[in-house]
């Protein structure tokens, strides 16, 4: 469950099924040198949401929790709830909920069903901070269920540097794509330092048609990082500008119409690889947004994020760094690779044959995504073992870059 007053940001504030998921997560796991960031490993999930209730309506907060508190136990991959309160502060409180992936979670929390369950609470609580685990080792009693199970521990940690990864997306008035162009690539920077550790590192927008994809890069904190970018004029002054453009009417001055559209737009980083031992001369950062068939978007996450983990120990893939964001059939990925885009199609798309892989099993992950990719629906006819087809997918499946800033790490 998560409970957050929203502020007008930059981007999205912080708070994703395959036919065989437990294969494609055994798989991911296994690929995991160089992932920092999965969705898709297998682990239970933890959110701890700390809540800073009104003074004197902790027994109102109380009776909506417990008025919605069911409903939440009943999506698909919730495991359990805890609420506490503190013993030094009333106004403190703690609310850890368990899933059994990422998955689930990231999907219910970033849905309709989510902001129309948790509204109750809303007018009781002042301030809120979320974090996401994975849970990667559980000690029990002798005596527990638990470890009469005998659970066997989940994968290796993952490592990576300080950085968290976001997107915002959402969708302009057909006819105003140049305008909405105009004025996401030349407005100000905001100011990148948010405190002593936390520090706004890169922010990239492209479009698409008529969606706008916003990508942004933060070292420390993500909810303080982007409430500091939500009070920068110039931030403020574009997020104006932009509202007459929308296809979805927002008002940001208004805490809970933004919190809807915010959380609306979340697209959430379900996996991030890098290759450290690889550097380019021609570094480039590209964007795709993939012709999903409907509901196929998280089977086509899923085999992205296997596709990158084995690139990353392919020594001849350009791709440096890829990031596979989510949501729903919203699938978009974002690369940072070394050369033309145009001389690496299969490796730029993700659809390559797995660094070990010949024959049958090399094209395995292609037959995969031409069931997941409507590519009639972009005008391409054609099997994806064809080079021809694989080069014109990637032509309508990349998207215009607006704007990539970047900021030095100090």
């Amino acid at each position: 469950m998560s409970v957050s007053p929203v502020v007008a940001t930059d981007t999205v504030s912080a708070d994703a099924l395959t036919t065989d998921a437990a294969a494609a997560s055994a798989a991911v796991a296994a690929d995991a040198g160089g992932v920092s960031v999965s969705a898709f490993d297998g682990s239970r999930v933890r959110v701890v949401l700390m809540l800073d209730i009104h003074d004197g309506m902790q027994q109102e907060f109380l009776d909506a929790y417990d008025g919605i508190r069911d409903r939440v136990a009943a999506v698909r991959g919730h495991v359990s709830d805890q609420l506490c309160q503190s013993v030094d502060n009333p106004t403190q409180w703690l609310l850890t909920s368990e899933w059994e992936s990422a998955e689930p979670f990231l999907a219910w929390v970033n849905s309709e069903e989510h902001l129309d369950t948790v509204e109750p609470l809303q007018d009781y609580v002042r301030d809120t901070h979320s974090l996401r685990y994975s849970v990667l080792r559980e000690t029990a009693g002798a005596e527990s269920p638990s470890a009469a199970a005998g659970e066997p521990p989940p994968a290796a940690p993952r490592i990576g540097g300080n950085v968290v990864r976001h997107a915002l997306t959402f969708t302009v008035r057909s006819g105003s794509e140049e305008e909405v162009a105009r004025l996401l690539s030349g407005y100000a920077p905001p100011d990148a330092r948010v405190d002593g550790s936390g520090r706004l590192l890169r922010t990239s927008v492209f479009l698409h048609g008529n969606r706008v994809v916003r990508a942004v890069e933060v070292q420390g904190d993500l909810q303080t990082a982007l409430r500091h970018v939500a009070g920068q004029p110039a931030v403020r002054a574009v997020e104006e500008a932009l509202n007459p453009f929308l296809e979805q009417r927002r008002d940001l001055r208004d805490p809970r119409d933004a919190r809807r559209f915010f959380t609306r737009a979340a697209m959430p980083a379900v996996h991030h690889v890098s290759s450290a031992a690889r550097t380019g001369a021609r570094t480039q950062r590209v964007a795709l947004l993939y012709p999903v068939r409907p509901g196929a978007g998280p089977e086509l996450a899923r085999l992205l994020a296997r596709q990158d983990a084995q690139a990353a120990h392919t020594p001849d893939s350009p791709v440096l760094a890829a990031t596979v964001f989510h949501r729903d059939d919203l699938v978009v990925r974002l690369l940072d690779m070394d050369g033309d885009p145009d001389d690496a199609p299969a490796f730029v798309l993700g659809l390559h044959g797995s660094a070990d892989a010949s024959g049958a099993a090399a094209s395995a992950g292609v037959a995969v995504a031409e069931r997941l990719l409507d590519t009639a629906a972009v005008g391409i006819d054609g099997p994806l073992t064809e080079a021809r087809t694989m080069s014109q997918l990637l032509a309508r499946a990349r998207m215009t870059p607006l704007t990539d800033r970047r900021s030095a790490v100090s």
